[in-house]
């Protein structure tokens, strides 16, 4: 009987050196988190319940449990070097399915998909076709695409000016945009139109006669787009007319095989005060087609392409999960996991929410080995291994001296 109890404690010695020893190689693998073996003492009884020995039949291994911990970050250069700071597993996909890893070392393949070095593609939330927001029940691949984001043409031109009260009724009648004495004051904007291109849009204001009256004439690209639009103030100077300040500008149809531009100018917040004329604001919605310039990952894994022309799409949000029971997840190897019956379903979520952690672009979670503690626990299994060892050596001088008795 103590031979067999001897070698269960060797075999445990091994089976406990095997797992430092595979926490020792794995210290500088990004991702990794350390195992421990969990030991359990044999003791035989009958059907009964009854002790067949008072001295126990050794050990046996029980499992080896993975320990989960947080791993400090190290921070990189690489936009798609992601960590999780906090509890969850990012969603990878493969040919074999599904798979779950701490591991955040990605980039992308020759088809623009984001990929780790296991060529398991991240899987991501899709944008919603509104723009708002992300559709959490389904996953899709994330991937990066080289064409150009389509442009917007201008739809709304907003702007903020003052009008001199003591303005005096231009010399020249009738308004002549190339005639700078037929008119007061002048400002002008790019638009876009459906297909990117640029067009002038210049806004001209005309003194009238009337009290507290304006005129505003309004061209693009040197032609007129219809008649002029009164402007009248109140004493105070605030715009009393058009109501609530917008100006709908006449279709203007252009040559270049773009759609008709239908601009809506807002002038609410216009003044008519006794200083001099000035412009604080004038901006339009539309835009230019642009080429994909960079990439952002916010600290809730929301993924978006920075382009030439200053827009940002949302490609997608990161899609975590975590277990009730992580340490029942079936290994795959290069720190990626499974789901198993032990581990439970996966619980989807987005990061920083419930109880799932907040991305971290541009870092890499470092092993959560720690070697001072691995070297000491080296040291245990070794003396373990060797006591074990000299009790196999005693037990054999033992049996000897009995098989030498005459």
């Amino acid at each position: 009987m103590s031979f067999s109890i001897a070698l269960s404690g060797i075999n445990a010695a091994s089976a406990d050196l095997g797992v430092t020893g595979n926490n020792i190689a794995n210290a500088n693998t990004s991702g990794f988190k350390s195992s421990r073996a969990e030991f359990g003492d044999v003791f035989g009884a009958t059907a009964y319940g009854l002790a067949r020995t008072t001295s126990g039949q050794g050990t046996r291994l029980q499992q080896i449990a993975q320990q989960f911990k947080q791993g400090n970050l190290n921070y990189t250069d690489n936009t798609l070097d992601l960590a999780i700071q906090g509890e969850g597993f990012f969603t990878l996909k493969s040919d074999q399915g599904l798979a779950y890893s701490r591991a955040g070392a990605f980039g992308p393949d020759r088809q623009g998909f984001v990929v780790n070095s296991s060529n398991q593609r991240l899987q991501v939330y899709p944008p919603l076709a509104s723009g708002q927001g992300f559709d959490t029940a389904n996953l899709q691949d994330l991937q990066l695409s080289n064409a150009d984001s389509p442009p917007q043409a201008t739809g709304l031109l907003q702007a903020k000016a003052n009008l001199p009260a003591n303005a005096t009724v231009p010399t020249t009648t009738p308004f002549n945009p190339s005639d700078p004495t037929s008119f007061n004051h002048t400002s002008s904007v790019t638009v876009y139109d459906s297909l990117g291109g640029t067009h002038n849009a210049t806004m001209y204001f005309v003194k009238n006669a009337t009290t507290n009256g304006w005129d505003l004439n309004t061209t693009i690209d040197g032609t007129s787009t219809g008649p002029a639009t009164p402007l009248t103030f109140s004493s105070s100077g605030a715009l009393l007319t058009p109501a609530g300040g917008k100006v709908t500008l006449p279709a203007v149809t252009l040559a270049n095989g773009a759609a008709p531009l239908n601009i809506t100018l807002g002038l609410g917040d216009t003044t008519q005060y006794g200083d001099a004329f000035s412009v604080s604001r004038l901006t339009q919605d539309g835009f230019t087609s642009g080429r994909l310039a960079g990439l952002e990952v916010t600290a809730e894994g929301v993924v978006q392409g920075r382009y030439s022309n200053g827009q940002a799409i949302a490609l997608g949000q990161v899609a975590l999960a975590s277990f009730s029971n992580p340490q029942g997840l079936k290994k795959l190897g290069d720190t990626a996991f499974a789901e198993s019956f032990s581990s439970g379903a996966p619980l989807r979520g987005q990061a920083g929410s419930a109880n799932l952690g907040a991305i971290q672009s541009g870092a890499l979670e470092s092993s959560n080995v720690d070697l001072t503690a691995q070297l000491v626990n080296m040291i245990t299994a070794q003396r373990n291994f060797q006591a074990n060892a000299q009790m196999i050596q005693t037990s054999d001088q033992i049996t000897q001296t009995i098989i030498n008795i005459r």
